[in-house]
């Protein structure tokens, strides 16, 4: 009789490591303890928000072993992290009530089928793609809702490494320190490359958002699509968070320094142009700029015979 408690232990703690596994992968990172290090340093800025990605996530995995899904790649997180993206930006957006719950778990349903979709049609990565568009449309439908609005963060406290910070933190929609430090904490644990890749990323959007700015200059809030000083969005790491993804997922790709920091520099770019179509930039910047980068090393080894590591 011990035997069935004992599997269903078993059962408990692999799906467990298989949530945060996949709130991990956010950051490409496979490892459950980097998941529970992101989850605290959410916590630490918003404890909705936290809860929102943990539920997310255990949304997708669920989706995903329901339906049959590849089971490696659930025990993975593949099927966790776009949905735990969609659960943290739909508390990010809109405040917490009936509606929001709503779309929140529909989202992160969509979500899950999307990454699955993507992942048998598609011969290229699609990192956070159906992140994207599901958020979007949550955006979207929330607000023609008039669902009630969290609102703007204030200004960042200035300095280097409140802005370096805050560009590792805005992935997972948090601005502050310590969320920062939490989540290059996480990645170290599993990989200090790509944690070094996150704070160049970092570093590289912190310094393009500034090298052209002033202090009458104004611009839009990539996220909350509002008006505020240049300066401002740059302390709140908002031209950091999307280099920093396509730094690590272009080193993934090809051992390159050139690609990286290519990508980066694309993706700071369009992190200023998507919001003036009137919708998040979420990390439509990252996938953007990686896909772009990949596409020109394609170029490169076909006509230039580069050979790939």
């Amino acid at each position: 009789m011990s035997t069935i408690p004992a599997r269903r232990d078993l059962e408990l703690d692999v799906a467990g490591r298989a949530v945060f596994r996949g709130i991990g992968q956010v950051f490409f990172q496979e490892n459950a303890w980097s998941g529970l290090a992101f989850v605290v340093g959410i916590a630490l800025g918003s404890p909705r928000m936290a809860l929102g990605a943990v539920v997310g996530s255990a949304i997708g995995l669920a989706t995903a072993l329901a339906l049959r899904f590849d089971r490696d790649e659930a025990a993975a997180g593949i099927y966790g992290f776009n949905a735990a993206l969609v659960g943290i930006s739909t508390l990010f957006f809109f405040q917490t009530g009936a509606a929001s719950l709503t779309l929140l778990l529909a989202g992160c349903v969509v979500a899950t089928l999307l990454t699955r979709w993507m992942r048998g049609r598609l011969s290229f990565p699609t990192y956070t793609t159906p992140f994207i568009v599901t958020a979007w449309v949550v955006f979207l439908l929330g607000s023609a809702l008039g669902l009630p609005r969290v609102a703007p963060l204030a200004p960042a406290p200035q300095g280097v490494a409140n802005a370096v910070a805050n560009g590792v933190g805005q992935v997972m929609f948090q601005a502050g320190f310590w969320p920062g430090v939490l989540f290059l904490v996480g990645i170290v644990l599993n990989n200090r490359t790509h944690a070094a890749w996150v704070l160049v990323g970092s570093i590289v959007g912190m310094l393009m958002g500034n090298h052209h700015a002033t202090a009458a200059m104004r611009a839009i809030d990539p996220e909350r699509l509002v008006d505020r000083p240049l300066f401002d969005n740059v302390a709140l790491g908002l031209y950091g968070y999307n280099a920093t993804l396509t730094a690590v997922a272009l080193w993934l790709a090809k051992r390159s320094l050139i690609a990286p920091l290519l990508g980066m520099l694309i993706s700071v770019v369009l992190t200023e142009l998507i919001p003036l179509l009137g919708i998040p930039a979420l990390t439509a910047p990252f996938v953007l700029a990686t896909w772009v980068a990949l596409a020109l090393g394609r170029l490169e080894d076909r006509f230039l015979g580069a050979r790939v590591v």
